[in-house]
């Protein structure tokens, strides 16, 4: 796009103070200079009128200062202050087309103290935005990284922290309890989060952040920091207690002695920074039950029994163990919960015991009444593993005849007891359903089986529709000895709903299908 010899305005020392500037607020000189020319069209509008496109440039070598209006190259000219007809252009450049644009040169203007106040403004607002950019950018990618500050102001909110090229806030539920600080104390902390807001990019600090914890064992061990030793998870309780869980990818570098530190002053120098806060260094393992086990140190473990579809853990302890595993106010279970991932309930030796003995006695009960046996049988089949009729009328006969003091004939005519008392039940159970007056509909649902379908109708609950109307803990309080939890009584009522047509099975139509009766569940419903 060719142009006149535009009219210059003489500015040899923007170059020099765009520099100062860009120095003193850490931005680029280019940044300062863009700002100066927006200041400069604005100065320009003011003096040539708002209807025209002003346009400013320095010279980045000289500092001179060219004005210029652009006008849009047209076939017919309808706004002169913004168009330029097409023969007009080409009298100034032979090659302009129409849609081009045309730099026509300007005369240097003389800033007026209004302008120059203007101009001023303009300047200072792109210098600060271009600052407050220049601080997020640099400070969004430091995220996870631990700064050193100084105490620059103290609020009932909590510290503002002076970093040398911007500041951040450490609020009081990110500080330690007990933790004071005085304006220029010297303050580390961990950056877990920054924000664009309308003041301004907020760099948020913590020292109650687990990975502050993570990040100052890194600094302390070189191990952590060249990745030989991995931190795989940390709990904390700030300023009390903390665990963190540690694994060596080389086989002969000992996790636990590499972060204690000879004469333990690795772990000393972590500790003295959270104020005294104790720290359990825990050997991770791949193993749920093991790492569950490490986690509860210093409390000595008997057995772990998983439920990985829960991820919910049993522990047993010995008695006098219990209180070390749970640790006061429930301090040391829950920070071994928050370590593994797993929920932890800690049973003590005795009530274990007292719990297996009363399920027997209750098992050994059940099997008199219903296969018509002496105490001595029904205590052979609970400890021989069988908890129902059922798996003693259709479990393999075989099986059954082999448990010491049974033979071939026992074991068949158990099974055959079995077998017609649960076609009693079934018998007894259908009359009772249709004296209720329970739908068919609810019978023939496969969500339930006929001793809950009739527990129900005692209940009112005695067609599909009623059950679908019912919410998650009402559907587990009218059927306490089916052995539901809500989320398991949620997709019994989801299942409702979906063969009623009230909403879609999930992956249907494309949808994702209607959670009211809990958000996120699986569509298959277990029998209760």
């Amino acid at each position: 796009m060719a142009t006149e010899t535009p009219t210059v305005l003489g500015r040899p020392e923007l170059i020099r103070v765009a520099d100062a500037v860009a120095q003193e607020k850490g931005i680029s000189t280019e940044e300062v200079l863009q700002a100066m020319e927006q200041a400069i069209q604005t100065a320009a509008r003011r003096k040539y009128g708002q209807e025209h496109e002003i346009v400013a440039e320095i010279d980045r070598r000289t500092g001179e200062v060219h004005l210029y209006r652009e006008l849009e190259v047209v076939d017919e000219v309808e706004d002169p202050d913004r168009q330029i007809a097409l023969e007009e252009a080409r009298r100034r450049n032979p090659a302009a087309q129409v849609g081009d644009r045309l730099l026509d040169p300007l005369p240097p203007i003389d800033l007026g103290r209004i302008a120059a106040q203007s101009a001023k403004q303009v300047i200072v607002q792109r210098v600060r935005d271009a600052e407050r950019e220049r601080q997020y950018n640099e400070f969004k990618n430091r995220i996870g990284e631990i700064v050193v500050g100084e105490v620059k102001r103290v609020d009932r909110h909590g510290v503002l922290v002076d970093l040398g090229r911007a500041e951040a806030i450490l609020r009081r539920e990110d500080m330690i309890p007990r933790e004071n600080f005085r304006p220029k104390d010297r303050v580390r902390a961990y950056i877990y989060d920054v924000r664009h807001e309308p003041r301004g990019p907020q760099i948020f600090l913590s020292r109650t952040h687990p990975g502050f914890l993570a990040k100052l064992f890194e600094q302390e061990v070189p191990e952590i920091y060249e990745g030989i030793i991995e931190i795989k998870a940390v709990a904390r309780d700030p300023g009390s207690r903390a665990k963190i869980a540690v694994h060596s990818k080389d086989s002969s570098i000992d996790p636990i002695g590499a972060c204690v530190g000879m004469r333990g002053s690795r772990v000393q120098a972590v500790v003295q920074e959270l104020g005294g806060e104790k720290i359990d260094i825990i050997p991770w393992s791949p193993d749920p039950a093991t790492f569950v086990v490490n986690a509860l140190a210093p409390a000595e473990v008997s057995k772990v029994v998983l439920d990985p579809e829960a991820r919910r853990v049993e522990v047993i302890v010995p008695d006098a163990m219990q209180h070390i595993a749970i640790g006061r106010r429930g301090q040391n279970v829950r920070l071994a919960a928050q370590l593994t991932g797993w929920d932890i309930d800690i049973v003590s030796e005795s009530e274990e015991s007292e719990r297996r003995n009363r399920e027997f006695r209750e098992l050994t009960q059940m099997f008199m009444d219903t296969l018509n046996v002496d105490e001595t049988i029904a205590q052979l089949l609970a400890t021989e593993g069988y908890g129902s009729v059922e798996e003693v009328a259709f479990g393999d006969v075989e099986e059954l005849a082999s448990i010491p003091g049974f033979d071939e004939e026992i074991a068949q005519a158990l099974q055959e007891r079995a077998q017609e008392w649960l076609e009693t039940r079934e018998r007894m159970l259908r009359e009772e359903a249709e004296r209720l007056g329970i739908g068919d509909d609810l019978l023939g649902f496969e969500g339930l089986d006929l001793a809950s379908v009739v527990e129900l109708g005692r209940k009112g609950v005695k067609t599909l529709e009623d059950l679908a109307g019912l919410a998650a803990d009402e559907l587990v309080e009218m059927l306490p000895d089916a052995g539901l939890d809500t989320t398991t009584a949620g997709d019994i009522i989801l299942a409702a709903r979906v063969a009623l047509g009230w909403i879609q099975e999930e992956g249907e139509d494309g949808g994702s299908g209607e959670r009211e009766a809990n958000d996120g569940r699986r569509e298959a419903s277990p029998k209760a």
